[in-house]
């Protein structure tokens, strides 16, 4: 059972999981994660996030934030990961109980490993002549990261909603 209260996953998803969708396509398509997506994941936590938690809760969560964006930029200034990606990490931190933090990265792992199998298969199968404009087919060894953190945050809402406390 994970941390989250299934009544919380199931107030976000509806308007995260759009989102995370959007996330995954514009990362394939242009190899960026856009800030308007990081600031509609965002706002939908400063809204949403209002009715969905309990008040400390809310107000403690928004450390989750300042905590993901430093370690974002230290990563980002380290090549390690894109400065999209630091941001949309950051932006749905606070959407994560923090007691499910293990989870999550296992979580992570899992879907980074199917996201990336999946890209390159795409790739090297011709499937990607259905979308030949993407930029990620033709980016040598850079990957969309935003397949795996928009596809990470979705399933944890998703499992959130079905096993959550």
């Amino acid at each position: 059972m994970l941390s989250i209260s299934a009544a919380s996953a199931l107030w976000f998803a509806p308007f995260v999981i759009p989102l995370c969708l959007y996330v995954c396509f514009t990362d394939m398509r242009e190899l960026r994660i856009t800030n308007q997506a990081n600031l509609a994941l965002v706002v939908v936590f400063v809204l949403v996030g209002l009715i969905a938690l309990p008040f400390d809760d809310y107000l403690w969560r928004y450390t989750h934030f300042a905590a993901v964006l430093v370690a974002g930029i230290a990563l980002n200034a380290g090549g390690v990961m894109g400065a999209g990606d630091a941001k949309f990490a950051a932006a749905a931190a606070p959407m994560i109980h923090v007691g499910d933090l293990r989870f999550l990265l296992a979580l992570f792992a899992a879907t980074l490993l199917a996201a990336f199998l999946s890209h390159r298969i795409a790739k090297w199968s011709g499937l990607q002549r259905l979308a030949p404009e993407w930029k990620s087919w033709s980016s040598g060894k850079r990957f969309p990261m935003g397949m795996a953190l928009g596809g990470t945050l979705a399933l944890y809402l998703i499992l959130g909603v079905f096993y959550g406390s």
